[in-house]
């Protein structure tokens, strides 16, 4: 479990960032320990691991190689 700055920084983006896409559901939810807020590093992964990478929108729209 990481706390608010840990977690930030573990998906390599500010704390800013971080409270932004937990906002906008692409980072996980917190969980609580009695009045802690703290992350599940397996869900960090798992919603990293959903963003998109660059360069397979072509994956998508069809390889430009055809």
């Amino acid at each position: 479990m990481l706390n608010r700055l840990q977690a930030a920084a573990y998906a390599g983006v500010g704390v800013s960032k971080f409270d932004e896409m937990v906002d906008d559901g692409r980072m996980p939810q917190p969980r609580k320990i009695d009045s802690r807020r703290v992350w599940d590093v397996r869900q960090i992964d798992i919603a990293l691991d959903a963003l998109p990478s660059e360069g397979n929108s072509s994956l998508l729209e069809g390889n430009d190689w055809d």
